[in-house]
C-alpha cells in the first residue's frame, strides 16, 4: 500500500493520518505524565508529580498552569500538617482530552505495527 492509498481513519480526522488527532497541549511529554498519574488517583500532590516525572518546582508549575488553562485539570492549595500542598485532580474534560490522546496513539502505533495473521495448527 502507498502512502497516498492509505485510507486509514482516526477519531474525527478521518482520511488523516493518526498524529493530526495528537492534541499538542496534551501531548507534550510532562503534561501527558501529570494527565496519566492524575487518572490513577483521585488527586495527586505535586511533590509526587514532581518526583515521578523528574522535573523542578518551576517546570511543573508551568505545565500545571497550563493544563489548568485548559481546564484539564484544577489545582487545590491548602495544608497537611504545617506544611503547605498542592493537588491536582483531573477534570471531566482532562479524562476525555486523555482519552482522545491514547486513541490517536493507539491508531498510531496499529498503523506501524499492525496486528500479524495468527498462525494455525500446521503452519
Amino acid at each position: 500500500m502507498s502512502v497516498e492509498d492509505s485510507s486509514a481513519a482516526t477519531d474525527d480526522h478521518e482520511g488523516l493520518h493518526p498524529t493530526h488527532a495528537l492534541d499538542d497541549t496534551v501531548h507534550q511529554r510532562v503534561r501527558l505524565g501529570i494527565l496519566a498519574i492524575a487518572r490513577e488517583a483521585d488527586r495527586v500532590e505535586f511533590g509526587f508529580l514532581k518526583k515521578q516525572l523528574a522535573v523542578t518546582d518551576g517546570n511543573l508549575s508551568r505545565h500545571l498552569k497550563v493544563l489548568e488553562d485548559s481546564g484539564l485539570v484544577t489545582l487545590e492549595k491548602g495544608y497537611a500538617g504545617r506544611r503547605p500542598r498542592t493537588w491536582i485532580t483531573l477534570t471531566r474534560d482532562g479524562a476525555q482530552a486523555l482519552g482522545t490522546e491514547l486513541r490517536a496513539l493507539r491508531a498510531l502505533v496499529d498503523r506501524l505495527d499492525p496486528p500479524r495473521p495468527v498462525s494455525g495448527p500446521g503452519d
